[in-house]
């Protein structure tokens, strides 16, 4: 893998610069659809090509329990077994220990607004009666599948040997996300064994791959602690991973200091992702901050759900307003969608329960947040990032 910046932001963090995998090129900043299990949902792989996507990231336990990654390895590979020629990135599963531990059945994501300490979690696994389907252990995870209920135990080695079964070109270490309203002794507790897991991960990536095609990038966690995200940042930046994961928990509030921090001690000749961030605000706030790759579910699940992305902000198609519009959804989009079909067809297809409601809902959804990375990128290069984002935020609420 090889990364070249072709342009800095003036008085940022933010750059312009180009990604090179084993299946092709990244333009970063870059939008990195997901494609959970090995699917982008309601889209062929062509079309998400077709709309301007570079990359796609799919997810390492849900692939690892259906359909198993050794029948992925013996398809091939994910780029074969899906028909996606471009690159692919697997996360860690690192994820799923946070939602299927401390958030299982909680209404918590990784994103929360400042909350008050009525809502902390006692993540301790002392509490046999709690719903979760995650321990977490200072050498792993156990899990009981959502699937079928049956038990498995991963290791950072075991994420690792999983991801090279996939064949993805950009893995990532295994780490530990913790719920941004745990308590900070929890935090370092996480933390420490983030930072084992890195070394075991990087240890069993250098075992396994031989011919030096996939790129293995370490995860900086910390929630939303200054000097627990900066520890950590020092700490992976040391070791010899090929790019940075920026995970874990955040308030809104705080999420741009938080990648601050971090990218202001990360190396600047290796691409740094934010995982699962994708609003409109979050991205602009990531470029300014040095971040290159961002994926997030957000265009997609809204998109089946019926909430659009429009300049003006977003839109729900299934208000009595849209019923009998006969405008495209955002006047002037270049998606598939937009000229094609009218907003009331769009509306009818939702209330229809229509299936083809979520492919064009999707098309459009996605086009719109990967183009604006895309012009994001464009106006670093134009020297007119925070003119290009004034403008945008002018009609966007």
């Amino acid at each position: 893998m090889k990364f070249k910046i072709e342009k800095k932001l003036a008085g940022g963090l933010g750059r312009a610069g180009v990604l090179e995998t084993a299946h092709g090129i990244i333009h970063t900043p870059a939008f990195v659809p997901v494609g959970t299990k090995a699917s982008v949902k309601a889209l062929t792989p062509e079309q998400v090509s077709a709309l301007g996507g570079e990359v796609i990231l799919a997810n390492t336990y849900h692939l690892y329990l259906q359909p198993g990654d050794e029948l992925v390895a013996q398809a091939g590979g994910l780029h074969k077994f899906m028909n996606w020629n471009g690159p692919i990135i697997t996360d860690s599963g690192g994820f799923q220990v946070f939602s299927l531990g401390a958030a299982f059945g909680k209404e918590i994501s990784k994103i929360t607004k400042i909350t008050d300490p009525s809502l902390l979690i006692p993540e301790r696994f002392d509490d046999n009666s709690a719903p979760r389907l995650a321990k977490i252990g200072q050498d792993g995870v156990s899990f009981k599948s959502h699937l079928d209920g049956s038990l498995h135990y991963i290791t950072p080695e075991k994420s690792i040997a999983i991801q090279h079964n996939l064949g993805a070109d950009i893995i990532f270490a295994f780490d530990e996300c913790t719920s941004p309203v745990e308590d900070l002794r929890y935090q370092e507790d996480a933390l420490e064994r983030t930072h084992r897991w890195a070394e075991r991960s990087l240890q069993e990536h250098e075992k396994l791959n031989k011919d030096n095609k996939v790129a293995l990038f370490g995860i900086v966690q910390g929630g939303r602690d200054e000097s627990l995200r900066k520890k950590s940042a020092n700490f992976i930046k040391n070791l010899n991973f090929d790019g940075f994961g920026i995970g874990g928990s955040f308030a809104k509030e705080d999420m741009s200091s938080a990648v601050k921090w971090v990218n202001e001690i990360l190396p600047e000749d290796k691409p740094r992702h934010l995982l699962g961030i994708g609003e409109p605000e979050d991205l602009f706030m990531g470029v300014e901050n040095g971040v290159d790759l961002f994926d997030c579910v957000a265009p997609t699940r809204n998109a089946r759900n019926g909430t659009l992305y429009t300049k003006c902000g977003k839109i729900n198609i299934m208000n009595e307003k849209f019923k009998e519009d006969f405008s495209p959804i955002d006047e002037g989009c270049g998606c598939y969608t937009c000229p094609n079909y009218t907003s009331a067809y769009l509306a009818h297809l939702f209330r229809g329960k229509e299936m083809l409601a979520a492919t064009l809902a999707s098309i459009h959804n996605l086009y719109f947040i990967i183009n604006l990375v895309k012009k994001i990128r464009q106006s670093i290069l134009d020297g007119n990032f925070r003119e290009f984002r004034e403008e945008f935020f002018t009609f966007y609420r």
